[in-house]
């Protein structure tokens, strides 16, 4: 604590030092040099002590701002696809990174970074609140996208989900933000040809969506408690993707598999135009309490998205191999069939198949340009572009 000295002791130093109560620069009883200088010192250490007063003030100030955009930072699902690119961007921007990851997580994308590891689980509740002791913001990405019964979806998206936000309402009252990563499935696909925007009633086709809408409606729940936004990506594609790699494997062969006989619609994003949505989400002070679709402004048929790829590949002639819709159950009959055999979850199951056989997954994300002013930086091109070099850089492609 800084003690000032009240003012007419600074008098009576004037009064000390020169009797004619002014400085006589001139003539007779001029001030020596050296008592000047003390003079001078002296008014300047009073005034640097009143400025560390006025400085402790506006340094508290200060950094309730500094904080804002230097701040303590928990991600789930930091080791995944998303997620990765997400800790490097919100590293990028200064923060201070914590990670909730399994002792057997894959850190290969991440393990560059500075980063405080919390080990465990959503399941533990005394590992939650440690994970979520004095973060000033929570992205939430961990979830589970495939799975062998019904059970483990609930369980990794809709119970580990609630179980976060029971550790914050219990152990942290200081969070400014709980970012909650969903998806499109969780709504469902397009209504009678119409994207679905913010309004639209839930609606999933799956058991993952239906998870992943019970995940949301526990963020509902408490969002008058807790500072919840909720965002929702379409199908992302972009470097580190397994799932739409799929799709760019198959092109590099020279072959396109194209779902039905007519020209199915998608919304798509690339997972950096994605990372700059959840962050605007988190960051943005209209968001809070808000919904969002982050995807791409215009919808692509599968058709434009396969010759963008073949340009990009350098692929002079794709095959495109239609699949009828009653071919994809089929094939989906015997995966099912041969994946009773296997402990993992097979890639294409009756559900799979419902999904992929939509005439359109498509979102409207005016609502994102118009609160948060999100805009796509990627061009279809330039997206698959950049996609398509970095698989080639890790060997994925040849």
């Amino acid at each position: 604590m800084v003690v000032l000295r009240d003012d007419s002791e600074y008098v009576r130093h004037w009064v000390q030092w020169n009797p004619g109560n002014r400085l006589n620069t001139s003539g007779r009883g001029k001030i020596s040099i050296g008592l000047r200088a003390k003079f001078f010192f002296n008014i300047l250490d009073w005034r640097l002590k009143v400025n560390k007063v006025f400085c402790r003030h506006f340094a508290a100030f200060f950094s309730k701002e500094i904080s804002q955009n230097c701040m303590r930072v928990l991600i789930t699902g930091a080791t995944g696809f998303i997620g990765s690119h997400l800790t490097e961007a919100l590293h990028a921007k200064g923060h201070q990174i914590r990670c909730l990851v399994r002792r057997t997580s894959n850190l290969v994308w991440i393990k560059h970074l500075p980063i405080d590891y919390i080990y465990g689980d959503l399941f533990d509740h005394d590992v939650l609140k440690k994970a979520v002791d004095t973060i000033d913001c929570i992205y939430h990405l961990a979830g589970i996208t495939k799975a062998k019964t019904k059970a483990e979806y609930f369980l990794g998206n809709h119970i580990a989900t609630k179980n976060l936000l029971q550790a914050i309402l219990a152990s942290n009252s200081r969070l400014t933000r709980f970012v909650h990563v969903s998806s499109q499935a969780a709504v469902g696909p397009s209504l009678n040809g119409k994207a679905v925007d913010e309004e639209t009633p839930f609606h999933p086709i799956t058991t993952y969506g239906v998870s992943k809408m019970e995940a949301e409606k526990e963020c509902l729940v408490v969002r008058d408690r807790i500072p919840i936004t909720i965002t929702r990506p379409p199908a992302v594609y972009g470097p580190r993707d397994k799932d739409v790699f799929a799709f760019f494997n198959a092109m590099n062969g020279g072959f396109q598999p194209m779902i039905g006989f007519n020209n199915k619609l998608v919304s798509l994003i690339h997972v950096k135009d994605l990372i700059g949505g959840i962050v605007l989400a988190g960051e943005h002070p209209k968001a809070t309490g808000q919904t969002y679709f982050i995807s791409s402004n215009r919808y692509y048929g599968w058709r434009e998205v396969g010759e963008v790829t073949a340009r990009v590949m350098g692929k002079k002639r794709v095959v495109r191999l239609r699949i009828p819709e009653f071919g994809v159950y089929t094939i989906a009959a015997f995966s099912e069939l041969f994946g009773l055999l296997s402990s993992k979850p097979v890639l294409l199951n009756f559900e799979k198949a419902r999904d992929i056989v939509q005439d359109a997954w498509t979102c409207d994300i005016s609502k994102a340009t118009r609160e948060l002013g999100f805009r796509e930086a990627f061009t279809l091109e330039e997206g698959i572009r950049n996609t398509v070099e970095w698989y080639r850089q890790q060997g994925w492609l040849k």
